[in-house]
């Protein structure tokens, strides 16, 4: 345990398991306190009641105001100030465009991008006054290059880098900041719906403790390694490639 970061406070949406889940016990171990958000709290309690002064499980639904504001204020009174913010919770519908209702993408965007936005509203002005926080916003390459079936979940992820560069660009001048987050595709229980061979998904909790190592980083974009830095570089240049690997998922049915 790395005894400098004892005092420093974490929050984490979608906590629960995957990503998120591994990026708390990395942080946790590193000497973190870490509040997990979640609407399901089964990993996180035991942690809770093994680590009771470092871990916090905090039962919140990022698409109520009530909610985050609860959660945040609970937050801040045990433990002060709130360090940093990892905005994680996500879903998606895995479906072609024209099967998906206007219902399922708006559900998208009331997790994946107003959510965000929720625990960014309740959370900045305490760093703004204390003049000090980091906001790390955790995004997808579908945003960036597009994918077969996702169309709802791309353009919330797309919303995400929008939404951080103008945030950067209006606290240019302050000690408070925001970040994209690359995680490379990972074999998480949502993203088996997509059917990817298990060869081509990152472990999670690798993918976790590689953030939980870049978690003080304050850079437009952070990636979880150089491989999905390169990946998605080449990805955006050649969309050939892109067309290639999601090509199962769009090929004619007899």
């Amino acid at each position: 345990m790395d005894w400098t970061k004892r005092h420093r406070t974490v929050v984490i949406t979608g906590a629960n398991e995957g990503i998120g889940y591994h990026l708390l016990t990395s942080l946790v171990e590193d000497g973190y306190r870490v509040a997990g958000l979640d609407i399901n709290g089964e990993h996180i309690e035991p942690l809770q009641n093994s680590h009771p002064e470092l871990v916090r499980f905090i039962d919140c639904d990022v698409t109520v105001d009530e909610d985050v504001e609860t959660a945040i204020g609970e937050v801040v009174s045990e433990w002060g100030p709130i360090d940093i913010l990892v905005n994680n919770a996500g879903i998606f519908n895995f479906d072609l465009f024209e099967d998906q209702t206007l219902a399922d993408t708006k559900r998208e965007f009331e997790v994946n991008y107003f959510g965000y936005v929720r625990l960014i509203h309740a959370i900045l002005p305490h760093m703004r006054e204390r003049g000090e926080g980091l906001i790390h916003n955790v995004s997808s390459g579908a945003g960036l290059v597009g994918h077969p079936g996702l169309s709802g979940y791309a353009s919330t992820k797309g919303a995400i880098e929008a939404l951080v560069r103008s945030l950067r660009l209006e606290l240019q001048h302050e000690n408070v900041t925001c970040t994209v987050m690359h995680p490379p595709l990972s074999n998480t229980r949502s993203t088996a719906e997509l059917g990817y061979p298990e060869s081509l998904l990152s472990d999670p909790k690798t993918v976790g403790r590689k953030l939980a190592g870049k978690i003080e980083s304050r850079g437009p974009v952070i990636y979880a390694d150089w491989k999905t830095k390169f990946g998605l570089a080449v990805s955006k240049r050649v969309p050939y490639l892109v067309r290639k690997g999601t090509q199962q998922f769009v090929e004619p049915t007899e």
